[in-house]
């Protein structure tokens, strides 16, 4: 029987990789999937949305950055916390790259919530500011 997907779980999973990202640069991407995975334990589907979720902000990363960048007011990405830099990464890739059915409110609602057990009290409402003016920006 196949596990149902948990969009959470691959989030965080993605999220464990790129913070990881952050430190060695140099880490084998499906080593550290494969070691985060070893974790968590995530069913199959759970664990392909991770990956894609996590290739998908790799490969887009330098645009995410700049589109992050030009909505984070009086914020530079090099001042940024790392958790919650890697956090708007995957919710930015999820709003305006990936081809998923997910809704921006759903994205934006799961950054929140990541961000509330990853990072400061502060980093959830941040990182909803910036994300909801670039949900905004592409509906208008």
């Amino acid at each position: 029987m196949k596990k149902q997907l948990k969009k959470h779980e691959a989030r965080e999973l993605a999220l464990q990789v790129l913070f990881q990202r952050e430190f060695l640069k140099e880490a084998d991407v499906a080593e550290s999937l494969d070691y985060f995975k070893g974790l968590s334990h995530p069913g199959e589907t759970t664990f392909e949305y991770a990956k894609n979720l996590l290739l998908g902000v790799l490969e887009n990363k330098e645009r995410i950055d700049e589109i992050i960048a030009s909505h984070s007011n009086n914020w530079k990405l090099h001042r940024m916390a790392l958790v919650d830099l890697n956090i708007m990464r995957i919710a930015v890739y999820e709003l305006e790259f990936s081809n998923t059915d997910t809704p921006p409110k759903v994205s934006i609602d799961e950054a929140i919530e990541i961000a509330k057990r990853y990072s400061t009290t502060e980093s959830s409402s941040f990182i909803n500011g910036v994300l909801d003016h670039i949900a905004k920006k592409k509906i208008s």
